[in-house]
């Protein structure tokens, strides 16, 4: 496990295609999962630091049969967008669906962004450094220093990403972590007053990739 903030810790490093990296974050804030791991390499590592409560997965794309490993290890609770139940349901069982915007019991915010999947869904919650956006494959920080929407042609929305973007234009996070990502690191600082030009350069890019988005 690697700390990368006062209360935020990674897992190591999984890549699942060429080219691209993912991690687990564990915030000891509420103990609270987000992602998920490839192996069970660190489960002792999450031991150490009291565990997992809630593991909380933003897509589809973040299942496996390690769901039912940690929640078995752990005794944690899983919460998944409801709106992908049959395909995280087939690795593991949800016990807490989630199809819509609140505030959770463990302090998290629960933000649909469909788009890149019906059901991606962003959290928020308010750690010891601000405010960390979690944005699954929303949004990711490209290795070549730009911020991009996680459009895949054929398979992602692109009205409903935009719309997704707009909606986290919003926001005000003083960190970024998103799930996949490439460069050196998925965790980012946002400099004050420049998200709203993440956003835009995302939505630029949007447009440029999917021209009939609206």
């Amino acid at each position: 496990m690697e700390k990368v903030l006062s209360d935020l810790w990674q897992t190591r490093t999984d890549s699942p295609f060429p080219g691209l990296t993912t991690h687990a974050f564990l915030w000891t804030g509420r103990n609270a999962l987000f992602y998920s791991t490839a192996t069970d390499a660190d489960f002792s590592g999450l031991e150490d630091l009291g565990g997992i409560s809630d593991q909380y997965l933003s897509h589809r794309d973040e299942a496996g049969p390690m769901l039912t490993k940690i929640a078995g290890h752990f005794d944690s609770t899983l919460h998944a967008p409801a709106a992908e139940l049959l395909e995280i349901g087939q690795h593991a069982h949800v016990d807490v669906p989630l199809g819509s915007r609140h505030v959770d019991i463990n302090g998290v915010e629960i933000i649909p962004t469909p788009g890149h999947s019906p059901g991606s869904t962003c959290y928020l919650v308010n750690g010891a450094e601000g405010a960390y956006l979690f944005t699954g494959d929303t949004l990711v920080y490209g290795d070549a220093g730009n911020w991009w929407a996680g459009y895949i042609p054929g398979i992602a929305d692109a009205d409903a990403l935009a719309d997704s973007l707009r909606l986290l234009r919003t926001l005000r996070p003083d960190v970024v972590i998103s799930s996949a990502f490439q460069g050196d690191s998925a965790v980012h600082r946002i400099q004050p007053g420049r998200w709203t030009d993440h956003i835009d350069e995302a939505l630029k890019g949007l447009s440029t990739s999917s021209p009939g988005y609206a």
